[in-house]
């Protein structure tokens, strides 16, 4: 039997994540339903994934009249605690979309960020009104990105009926490409059933089936500790003099990031690699770390309490012939300065914009989906993954030199107004996303000039 498993192993270990990969391969079990779209010029683009990225790039194709099949894994769209930190650039995609009104209204608006050394009492606050003649939204917005993913969902069924199908509990399992285009395993509950579609794009987070069916490496490292993530109603604005909404906080012993959403004060805590799980989410542990940032006489009354890994890791390619991935699923990094889900929508963002050149311009699909990969992967690899590690770095250290060498720097760029200017464009994402798009201004990137063009018709030979 032990030799049987070993010469096994590495068959079931490619379909391991996808039982039903097995039924399609050896049984043949699959449905064909009637086509939604059947008569429209091209194909659907299924993706699989519906977060941020999968959201905002459906949104943005069927405004563009491209038809969509939505693909989420869960019967109900996940309200757990994830992102939360809307950036500049990504609220101006959302407005273009059509959320952003909604988005704003549900979430809290955070006009300044603070950099905290306890040890000293000294804090550098950075006013993002600084950057009010570089963007609409001169903020950050903290909202729970359930909150958003549901505006969009629900603007999807609203206004694109005839252009979006929305599978729940529905996943992609397996796929197979083709000159005319690809055809998509969808499993569900009851089936397995067969879409052909024209593009299949991966939204599907940092386990993404998307990758793993491509074989696509997921190179990087994870971290030896993890994150501890407490929400509580507590109100740390009356303990703290002048705090901030969003703050990331040095401190002797550890550091943490206290930051205020729509719903409650979230506090991010490091751990030791020697703790277990059930040591770290134990309520007196959680209580002793939130006693260490604030002592009080009660206990706090805690909301949420959750541990996650931390990776960083990038994948090899971004795509693979008319498969191509976004967001998390091609790219993971620690959360510090909420770049993550934004970078994930700002790649959507970019694969949106190519696909309506694909289909209403006739541009190679292979060159369009090169740049994005020359362009994003080598963004991630850069900028995003060297500003996530350093900010780590700097954050965790409890070297009194490194800390004082640290919070000097802050203060000094804090009451600099170019320097803070500077540091504030880049911690928004705006100076990023320039340079990732090649625009002088994220405006240019904003504007839809094929809006009303029709989706080229395709012949059977070269239809997409």
């Amino acid at each position: 039997p032990a030799l049987l498993r070993q010469m096994l192993e590495p068959r079931f270990a490619m379909a391991q994540h996808n039982s039903a990969a097995m039924t399609v391969a050896m049984a043949g079990d699959v449905q064909q339903v009637a086509n939604k779209f059947a008569g429209m010029a091209c194909k659907p683009v299924v993706i699989s994934g519906h977060g941020p990225a999968g959201t905002v790039l459906a949104l943005y194709l069927v405004k563009h009249g491209i038809p969509v099949v939505l693909l989420e894994k869960d019967s109900q769209l996940p309200r757990d605690l994830r992102a939360s930190t809307f950036h500049p650039p990504t609220l101006e995609m959302m407005e273009v979309v059509g959320i952003v009104e909604e988005c704003i209204a549900k979430g809290l608006r955070v006009d300044r960020y603070q950099y905290r050394d306890r040890r000293t009492g000294e804090v550098a606050e950075f006013d993002m009104g600084c950057i009010a003649d570089e963007t609409k939204f001169p903020f950050r917005l903290q909202l729970e990105q359930w909150e958003m993913v549901l505006a969009g969902h629900k603007k999807l069924n609203r206004d694109f009926p005839d252009l979006v199908d929305i599978r729940m509990g529905a996943r992609l399992n397996w796929l197979e490409q083709h000159d005319s285009g690809v055809t998509a395993y969808i499993e569900t509950a009851m089936r397995v059933e067969g879409i052909e579609a024209s593009f299949v794009v991966g939204a599907d987070g940092a386990s993404s089936t998307v990758r793993k069916l491509l074989n696509i490496p997921f190179s990087g490292f994870t971290y030896d500790e993890r994150f501890l993530v407490v929400s509580t109603q507590f109100r740390f604005e009356d303990v703290f003099d002048n705090l901030s909404y969003v703050n990331y906080i040095a401190d002797p012993d550890e550091w943490c990031v206290i930051l205020k959403t729509d719903k409650s004060w979230r506090v991010l805590f490091p751990t030791s690699p020697t703790q277990s799980v059930e040591e770290i989410l134990s309520p007196e542990h959680v209580q002793k770390r939130l006693q260490h940032l604030w002592s009080k006489d009660t206990p706090y009354a805690v909301e949420h309490a959750g541990m996650y890994a931390v990776h960083q890791r990038v994948a090899e390619k971004y795509y693979s012939g008319r498969a191509v991935m976004v967001g998390d699923a091609c790219h993971v990094h620690n959360p510090l300065g909420g770049m993550g889900m934004n970078g994930g929508v700002h790649d959507a963002w970019c694969v949106a914009q190519k696909l309506v050149r694909i289909l209403k311009q006739g541009a190679d699909f292979t060159s369009e989906f090169e740049d994005y990969d020359n362009h994003r992967r080598l963004l991630s690899q850069g900028f995003i993954q060297q500003h996530t590690i350093q900010n780590k770095a700097l954050m965790e250290s409890t070297d009194p030199d490194v800390q004082k060498k640290r919070q000097a720097d802050f203060m000094a760029k804090a009451s600099n107004p170019a320097a803070a200017k500077e540091f504030v464009m880049e911690r928004a994402m705006l100076k990023l996303l320039r340079t990732g798009f090649k625009v002088e201004h994220q405006s240019q990137l904003l504007q839809t000039p094929l809006l009303s063009a029709p989706i080229l018709a395709q012949t059977p030979a070269s239809r997409l």
